[in-house]
């Protein structure tokens, strides 16, 4: 018997620097519940899905950039997310700015948490490939300053047993790297969740075309999926936001690197798909069952063969 479950990609248009959280949770609301009423047991929506994406701003204040990062999940302003999603019966992923204390000290993270449809968060994830720079680049009209805002995520790349199969989590950046999906690969997963908010230009001064971009988001959702087995659900935010362009593109691509469901505006939109996790078992047995057939212990050999050593730490 098949194990379907019903998963909603829940795009977002995009969040201008004057909305409020407030704004932001009843757009998220807006989306879940057509998603329930189309029958989803889990809604994605996109990183940093309470805010404009405030790292393309350069700010010296560290009381302004805190203003951007949640102290609580759930907190005062995003309870109304978790209740809803425990009366309709649907789980959901969130991308915010995670504000903590660990170790006596203060953190700051691009997060994710994955809540169940029981209201309660059974996962959370920190992004680990930050892109950028620290610093500002006064000739580059947009920013790209992650590496100012967060810290590197320290919660490594997890799965979690939820929504009836082996659930991973990633934040845009992470799905470029073929790492994020190996990681969770080795731990079986089956269902990738992604949240990301991709420039349709490149803040750090490249000339690619924003058709260029949408292609290497895709590919990079598609490649993972099938070198992994997995289902890939990558959801953006998109549109103009604050003067920039955001690509959007969310899809939802099978264990077989296809493209079921992809996004055809650059608002609000729900995209819903049947995924039957039991698909991923014929890759996962076959042409990618990792035991079989992957050779770690020879990669070191080869790379000998070829002349090519590892560069020095820093």
């Amino acid at each position: 018997m098949a194990r379907m479950l019903r998963v909603a990609a829940g795009q977002l248009g995009p969040i201008q620097l004057k909305d409020t959280r407030k704004q932001a949770v009843e757009r998220l609301l807006a989306l879940m519940r057509q998603a329930a009423a189309e029958g989803a047991k889990l809604i994605v929506f996109p990183e940093l899905a309470l805010t404009t994406f405030f790292p393309r701003w350069f700010m010296e204040s560290q009381a302004e950039i805190d203003e951007y990062f949640e102290r609580e999940m759930p907190g005062p302003e995003t309870m109304p997310l978790f209740d809803e999603a425990k009366r309709l019966g649907i789980g959901f992923y969130l991308g915010y700015a995670e504000l903590t204390v660990e170790e006596e000290k203060i953190r700051r993270y691009n997060a994710a948490v994955l809540v169940g449809a029981d209201g309660k968060i059974a996962g959370k994830y920190r992004k680990v490939h930050l892109p950028g720079s620290e610093e500002l680049r006064p000739a580059l009209k947009w920013q790209q300053l992650e590496k100012r805002y967060f810290e590197y995520g320290n919660l490594g790349l997890p799965v979690f047993r939820a929504f009836g199969g082996i659930v991973g989590m990633a934040i845009c950046n992470d799905r470029r790297w073929p790492e994020t999906f190996r990681v969770m690969g080795l731990q079986g997963v089956e269902l990738v969740t992604i949240g990301y908010n991709s420039a349709a230009h490149d803040p750090n001064g490249g000339d690619e075309s924003e058709a260029l971009r949408v292609f290497h988001s895709n590919l990079a959702a598609q490649a993972g999926a099938y070198q992994n087995a997995t289902w890939v659900v990558a959801v953006a935010k998109a549109g103009i936001e604050d003067g920039a362009g955001l690509i959007g593109s969310s899809v939802i691509v099978d264990p077989n690197g296809r493209i079921v469901e992809q996004a055809k505006t650059k608002e609000d939109e729900l995209l819903v798909h049947d995924c039957d996790l039991d698909l991923c078992k014929h890759g996962k047995e076959n042409m990618f069952a990792f035991a079989r057939h992957r050779r770690p212990q020879h990669y070191g050999i080869i790379t000998a063969q070829a002349g090519i050593t590892p560069p020095p730490e820093e």
